[in-house]
C-alpha cells in the first residue's frame, strides 16, 4: 500500500526523490518508485517467459516425448502399437498447446480430439487408465451410455465436465486444460436414418449436445449435478483447451467396412488389391465414412479428426497379457494370496488352458479375468482359514475348477 513519503525520502533502487517520481511506495525498510516497480514487473515476466513454465509445472524441455509416453504404455498394455502411437502424439501435442497459451503468436495450435475403435477386451479403457497415471493434467473417464438429451431421465452432457471439475478439485483453470476419455461412444449412435415420432434422446440427441464440448465453447456446469440441485450456482468452463479421447467397440462395423471394400466379390474378376485385404482384421481399414454408416453424425466425426483402431488379440497376445504387464492378472492374484502368506504359482499348461478358454468365450482380454476368477474362487475361500502356504495351479486343477463353475456354459457358437 502506498504511503505518503517525506521530501527527504528517496527510492531505494534508483535514488530518485519523491519530487522526481509520480509515486513512492514505502516498505519495511525502504522505498520503491513507480518506474522501478514497472521495470521489476517486466523483468519478472521475461524471466517466466524464458523458462517456458506454465501452470502444469513443466517446461518444453521436460515434457514427456511421444516415444517416452509409448514406452510407459508398453509396460501395461500388450501390442496395440498403432493406437499407442496415436494416443502418445495426441497427449504430447495437448501439452504443447498448453505451453503455447502464454506465448503471443499468430499461429494457434488447434486441438486434435481422437477416437479409438476396437472390439471389446482389446484395451481401449486400459489405455486411457494407464496414460492417466503419468499425466500432469486433470484426467477423467466418463461413460457415454448414461448420457441423454437435456431434460430426460439420465445424465446431461454437462455432467462430463462436472466429473472433470471434481478431479481438478474444482480448480477451473486446471480443468480447462484437462483430458476427458469418453467410453462407449458407439452406444450413442443414431438408431435409424429414418425420421421417427419418438425422439432419439440417448443417440443423436447426445451427439448434438456433445458438439459444443468437442469443438470448444463456454459451458455452464452444475457442480453438484443438474436436476438434483436446480438452485445451485453454475460454473463457467471453457472447453477450448480440453482434449477429448473417445473409445468404442462399434460392434458390427466390420460389415460396413466389408461392404465398402467389396470383400465378398468372388471369382477371377476380383481385383488383385482385394486379395491383399486382411479379412481377420478389417478394423485396420476403418474410415470416417464407416463411422457415419454406423450412426455417428458428420458433425461429430469432423470434431474427432484423429481415427485409430485396436487390433484383435491373438493367442500369443492373450498369453502375454496374462503374465507380462506390471499389473497383470496373475500378479494381482499372487499379491492377494501373498497377503495371506500363500505363495501362488501356475504351470505353463495352466496358462495355455486359460487362454484357450478366453478365445473360446470370445471375450478378449476381459475374459481372462473371469476365467481366472472362476478357477481361483474355491482356493480364495478356503486357504485363508488353512495353514497351507503354497498353491500350484496345474492344467488338471484349472480344468476341474472351471468345469465345476457356471462359467463353462458361456461358450459362444
Amino acid at each position: 500500500m502506498a504511503k505518503k513519503a517525506n521530501s527527504s525520502n528517496h527510492c531505494s533502487f534508483c535514488g530518485r526523490s519523491e519530487q522526481e517520481v509520480n509515486l513512492l511506495i514505502s516498505g519495511m525498510t525502504g522505498y520503491i518508485c513507480d518506474m522501478c516497480a514497472e521495470q521489476a514487473h517486466e523483468i519478472v515476466n521475461d524471466s517466466f517467459k524464458g523458462s517456458e513454465k506454465t501452470d502444469i509445472g513443466i517446461s518444453l524441455s521436460s515434457l514427456p516425448k511421444p516415444a517416452q509416453i509409448k514406452e510407459f504404455l508398453d509396460q501395461y498394455v500388450i501390442k496395440q502399437d498403432n493406437a499407442k502411437r496415436f494416443l502418445s502424439v495426441s497427449v504430447y501435442n495437448h501439452y504443447k498447446r498448453i505451453l503455447q497459451k502464454n506465448v503471443k503468436d499468430e499461429v494457434e495450435i488447434e486441438k486434435s480430439n481422437i477416437i479409438m475403435v476396437g472390439a471389446t477386451g482389446t484395451g481401449k479403457t486400459l489405455l486411457a487408465r494407464t496414460i492417466a497415471k503419468m499425466l500432469h493434467v486433470p484426467f477423467t473417464i466418463v461413460d457415454a451410455t448414461v448420457l441423454t438429451e437435456a431434460g430426460y431421465v439420465g445424465e446431461d452432457i454437462e455432467s462430463i465436465l462436472t466429473r472433470l471439475l471434481q478431479v481438478a478439485d474444482y480448480d477451473v483453470n486446471a480443468a480447462e486444460r484437462g483430458i476427458v476419455f469418453i467410453d462407449e461412444i458407439d452406444k450413442i449412435a443414431r438408431k435409424s436414418d429414418n425420421p421417427s415420432i419418438t425422439r432419439d434422446v440417448s443417440g443423436e440427441g447426445v451427439q448434438q449436445g456433445l458438439l459444443k464440448l468437442l469443438e470448444g465453447s463456454v459451458v455452464n456446469v452444475p457442480p453438484q449435478g443438474g436436476r438434483k440441485h436446480p438452485e445451485q450456482r453454475m460454473i463457467a468452463v471453457n472447453t477450448k483447451n480440453i482434449l477429448f479421447i473417445c473409445g468404442g467397440a462399434f460392434d458390427g462395423i466390420e460389415k460396413k467396412i466389408a461392404q465398402r471394400l467389396n470383400t465378398r466379390v468372388v471369382g477371377y474378376a476380383a481385383s488383385n488389391e482385394k486379395m491383399n485385404i486382411d479379412r481377420d482384421n478389417l478394423m485396420k481399414y476403418i474410415t470416417p465414412l464407416d463411422l457415419k454408416s454406423f450412426g455417428l453424425i458428420p458433425e461429430i466425426i469432423g470434431r474427432l479428426p484423429i481415427l485409430t483402431y485396436l487390433e484383435p488379440l491373438d493367442r500369443d497376445a492373450l498369453l502375454r497379457i496374462l503374465v507380462e504387464p506390471k499389473n497383470s492378472i496373475i500378479r494381482q492374484y499372487q499379491k492377494l494370496f501373498e497377503m495371506d502368506g500363500v505363495a501362488l504359482s501356475f504351470e505353463q499348461d495352466a496358462y495355455e488352458y486359460i487362454v484357450d478358454k478366453a478365445i473360446e468365450f470370445k471375450l478378449g482380454a476381459r475374459g481372462l479375468r473371469s476365467i481366472v476368477e472362476a478357477i481361483m474362487i474355491d482356493a480364495m475361500f478356503t486357504l485363508p482359514s488353512e495353514e497351507k502356504k503354497k498353491l500350484l495351479v496345474t492344467r488338471k486343477y484349472a480344468t476341474h475348477q472351471l468345469e465345476n463353475s457356471d462359467l463353462h456354459q458361456l461358450r459362444v457358437a
